[in-house]
């Protein structure tokens, strides 16, 4: 690459509203596949937002084709060989399921990682000059031939293809399938990180969930040192705040935990920081494009963390979308993104329906058809 190489990018120029992990991954795809790509998000720049993710075999596949980022973020994770599913009283193992323990079986690691580590190791497979930030799309008009976009601080700009992957509240979707404000499920979920030392010291799991009738708490490492180990949780809960999080207490995490093993009253007693925030989805949408324009992640299928697929499921997206942009081209996009909703919907569909019934890997189970699986596989229709 020499570094008037972006000047030689003369495929179809797409423009990717939202910079999370799936649209940084969908950006790093498409420009290896010579498309001339621009990444736009509101936020001024990158921070390490979020706390912890779960990333297994099924996503590590896709992050290879950015360079190596596999082994990068291999090098940096926690690598879980079991997932540990225990009983919140007493802590009875319900289920021991191999990760890491099978990864020859997998073709690939099974990662627990900071999720703004993740971001930020992404963002560094992009070339830089193909972010905007600061850049919050308002508007786009789709003229048959092109797309173009205005942005709330007033640049305009256009391109060929527009990818709306803006999460739960996508602007993109929104204007596509009028607005329509999410769905709350009547689950909040906590979420605090605690010393890594502090979960050593007592004991802990690697990577567990600690299941009562009504309420659940998931507990791992989120690096290769055991830095910091990471506490989310769902609960049942009213929400009515207009903000997408809201900061909590020690307190009401012990009161909502009450009774929970001494191991997990462990893990509260030592939070510092905690944070709150509502679980919300969306019914499924009937159609994931229109014209020149199409969703992936969460803008069109978002669902409850139960399953720590729902980033996983945006990657996939990309990668996808990405191989039907490049094989079957730009010139019939109704029949490009029709073979790219074939390729998704019915995964997307059950990993959102498992998800939300919050029952994955509660009792023994393969979990080969969720991590098993290989986009690149996939014989895509027509």
């Amino acid at each position: 690459m020499t570094q008037h190489a972006h000047h030689t990018q003369t495929g179809p120029r797409i423009g990717i509203a939202g910079a999370g992990l799936g649209g940084v991954t969908a950006a790093g795809l498409l420009q290896r596949a010579g498309f001339d790509v621009v990444l736009f998000d509101q936020a001024p720049g990158f921070s390490r937002l979020g706390a912890g993710i779960q990333f297994g075999p099924n996503v590590l596949k896709i992050l290879s084709h950015l360079d190596g980022l596999d082994r990068k973020l291999t090098a940096m994770s926690c690598l879980p060989d079991y997932w540990v599913s225990r009983k919140w009283d007493d802590g009875t193992v319900m289920a021991e399921i191999p990760l890491n323990a099978e990864r020859a079986r997998y073709g690939a690691p099974y990662i627990t990682i900071h999720r703004g580590d993740l971001h930020q190791a992404m963002l560094d497979c992009i070339d830089p000059a193909r972010v905007r930030w600061g850049h919050r799309l308002v508007d786009f008009t789709d003229n048959g031939h092109s797309v173009s976009l205005d942005f709330e601080n007033g640049a305009r700009e256009t391109v060929d293809v527009l990818i709306g992957s803006d999460g739960i509240n996508s602007r993109v979707r929104e204007k596509i399938f009028g607005a329509e404000e999410a769905v709350h499920t009547g689950w909040v979920a906590h979420r605090a990180i605690i010393p890594g030392a502090a979960a050593r010291a007592l004991g802990a799991d690697v990577n567990a969930k600690w299941w009562s009738p009504d309420r659940h708490i998931v507990c791992y490492y989120l690096d290769r040192d055991q830095d910091e180990f990471y506490l989310v949780t769902g609960e049942p809960g009213e929400w009515t705040d207009r903000s997408g999080q809201l900061p909590s207490s020690r307190a009401a995490l012990k009161a909502a935990f009450e009774g929970f093993h001494p191991l997990v009253q462990g893990y509260i007693d030592a939070t510092d920081t905690v944070t709150q925030w509502p679980l919300k989805t969306r019914d499924p949408l009937p159609v994931w494009s229109r014209g020149r324009t199409v969703l992936l992640g969460d803008a069109c299928h978002p669902m409850k963390p139960h399953m720590a697929q729902g980033a996983a499921m945006a990657v996939e997206d990309a990668a996808v979308l990405t191989r039907c942009l490049a094989e079957l081209g730009t010139q019939d996009l109704e029949r490009t993104f029709a073979a790219y909703y074939a390729a998704r919907k019915t995964r997307a569909t059950r990993v959102q329906s498992v998800s939300n019934a919050n029952t994955w890997l509660k009792a023994p189970e393969d979990p080969y058809w969720c991590y098993g699986d290989n986009v690149y596989d996939l014989k895509l229709g027509t």
